[in-house]
């Protein structure tokens, strides 16, 4: 049975968003996966479900943990990509102007996900504004409802309907409001993977590497983790991929395998990640306030006896 394109609410024509091929699949930390599936289920006819948040640094596979979860659940996937630009009507309905001159309503992924039972992630969700969030509030309560001042319609979430919100952990995003947060509840954290984990998404993504380049990549983002460095699965699988390409790219003068992954990992995350411990204690320094590096930084390192500071003292000259 072919799904309805649109609906009708007091007398406004929305015309559906399309659902996403979901075709995830979640690797490793089955906990938190079944944290999020808690989150979905009711108890009672009373009951509702809950909004999560999975937070964690980018690329560590919040997104996928809530398309596998939608997929368990067997239910149509849409997903909102939230922006600092984002708009009340954006989030809700957008009014399009169609060929004939009139005003067409377009339901939005999450309003979609609320008329048809399905399920809505809310991408990046603290890059938005607050007068967006807001839009949302009545939503994410008992009420489970949005208000689209553009249509004029009030818009009722069907009781199959779920969401989840992503969030990174990094400094180019917004302070969501308490009054948000509080609706927005349990905080489900997403850590990094072990090694075993970590290479079967690498396999997942990439079966047509071979074992070596895998071996390199799992090694450099496990040390990056005991450090506290950022990398994610999702830099590996890129760099991964560059790497491949450039030993595919010429025969004629074929590059080993060992060069065409350190340039892949200098193209594609920096310089600085051609050596992890030495940007690990840089950006130690930096998260402890200290002064900027010296001039005897560029010629010793820090723990060398000929470092002017090397007996404690940074005021020296």
């Amino acid at each position: 049975m072919s799904k309805p394109q649109t609906v009708q609410i007091d007398g406004v024509e929305l015309k559906l968003g399309a659902e996403m091929n979901n075709g995830a699949e979640w690797i490793g930390q089955r906990e938190v996966l079944t944290q999020l599936l808690a989150c979905w289920l009711t108890v009672d006819e009373s009951d509702q479900p809950l909004t999560p948040r999975l937070v964690g640094v980018p690329g560590i596979g919040k997104t996928a943990l809530a398309m596998s979860a939608a997929r368990m659940r067997e239910q149509d996937l849409y997903v909102f990509q939230c922006t600092a630009d984002t708009r009340p009507e954006d989030l809700l309905v957008t009014p399009v102007l169609s060929k004939d001159g009139k005003i067409a309503y377009h339901a939005s992924p999450l309003v979609t996900a609320m008329l048809t039972g399905g399920v809505c992630i809310l991408d990046e969700g603290n890059r938005m504004n607050e007068k967006s969030w807001a839009s949302l509030a009545p939503l994410f309560d008992q009420r489970r409802y949005v208000e689209s001042i553009v249509a004029g319609i009030v818009i009722h979430a069907s009781p199959e309907f779920r969401c989840a919100v992503t969030m990174n952990q990094d400094d180019s995003t917004y302070e969501i409001p308490d009054y948000i947060l509080s609706r927005l509840q349990p905080t489900l954290p997403l850590g990094f993977p072990n090694r075993q984990d970590e290479l079967a998404i690498l396999q997942y993504h990439l079966p047509f590497a071979e074992s070596e380049m895998l071996a390199m990549t799992v090694e450099f983002l496990q040390h990056s983790h005991s450090l506290n460095l950022d990398f994610s699965a999702r830099d590996g699988i890129n760099l991964l991929r560059y790497a491949l390409k450039r030993l595919a790219q010429d025969s004629e003068h074929p590059v080993s395998k060992d060069v065409a992954w350190r340039e892949a990992l200098e193209r594609c995350l920096g310089e600085d990640a051609m050596d992890l411990d030495k940007l690990a204690k840089q950006k130690a320094r930096e998260s402890q306030g200290m002064a900027p590096l010296g001039l005897g930084d560029f010629f010793f390192d820090p723990e060398d006896p000929l470092h002017p500071d090397h007996d404690g003292d940074e005021d020296d000259d």
